[in-house]
């Protein structure tokens, strides 16, 4: 997970400001952690909440998103879901926000191989973000983490996302025709992190992919930086960098996270 928070991080001064290059400072004193490391911290929370047992997950995905939601509330969420975080009865608003996709990388690390992926995203994605959409930028970005974890090569990846997206695009063409401007939907964001994924060289080329191309770049960068951790690793000396961000409420749960993926 700390992989989809390094991206988002790089990619926070860039949302509103895109910048259509590979040129630029990796970390820099204007980046920041918004709601897409929060919400990811969230779901990694809600995972050791449950202990295994996944009838519980959903609840406790709630319980997760908003105790520890509510504690950073001006990180950049939108509006229906900021009205879902402080809900005394909060319901799915049928979304198909790429935010499921955003927080969705604990998923990917805690799942044993594909099908518990499956089962596991629409658990955590469903109190939400339950448009079909929604749904499915969360699994397939799950998925991709589990297959790359598990050894799987790119073309075996991006067969299994073929499934869920029409992958032609290239970062060049996103980064020419669609000149930067993008919609916070899963439908675009996820296919856009995917073929940063596909086309990077190691894990800090996939970002900087993300970057190049516009649009919601801290959630493009978050969604590609998660699988790109699975399948490349993140160099120990991002982690050290992107922790100087992080309130030690929130690198507290990575930490805790990360030790128990160990266990497993």
């Amino acid at each position: 997970m700390i992989g989809a928070i390094i991206g988002d991080i790089v990619g926070s001064r860039f949302e509103f400001n895109n910048h259509l290059s590979k040129d630029f400072d990796f970390f820099h004193p204007n980046c920041e952690f918004t709601d897409d490391t929060v919400m990811t911290c969230a779901v990694a929370q809600a995972l050791m909440d449950a202990a295994g047992d996944w009838s519980t997950l959903g609840e406790k995905t709630v319980a997760a998103m908003q105790r520890i939601g509510r504690q950073f509330p001006n990180c950049g969420y939108g509006a229906r879901f900021i009205h879902w975080m402080f809900s005394d009865n909060p319901q799915p608003y049928n979304s198909c926000g790429n935010g499921s996709a955003m927080r969705i990388s604990p998923v990917g690390f805690a799942a044993k191989d594909v099908e518990e992926a499956k089962m596991l995203s629409a658990a955590v994605t469903r109190i939400s973000h339950n448009h079909p959409e929604g749904m499915k930028g969360a699994e397939a970005t799950a998925v991709a983490i589990v297959m790359a974890r598990k050894g799987k090569s790119k073309t075996e990846i991006r067969t299994a996302m073929e499934e869920y997206y029409d992958l032609s695009m290239t970062v060049d063409n996103y980064r020419t025709q669609w000149q930067g401007h993008g919609k916070e939907i899963c439908q675009i964001a996820v296919p856009q992190a995917l073929v940063c994924f596909f086309e990077g060289d190691h894990f800090e080329d996939v970002i900087r992919n993300c970057i190049s191309i516009g649009g919601d770049s801290d959630t493009i960068a978050a969604i590609a930086g998660g699988i790109a951790e699975a399948y490349y690793g993140v160099p120990e000396k991002y982690q050290i960098k992107a922790e100087r961000y992080l309130p030690p409420v929130l690198m507290q749960i990575v930490l805790d996270f990360q030790e128990r993926a160990k266990e497993r």
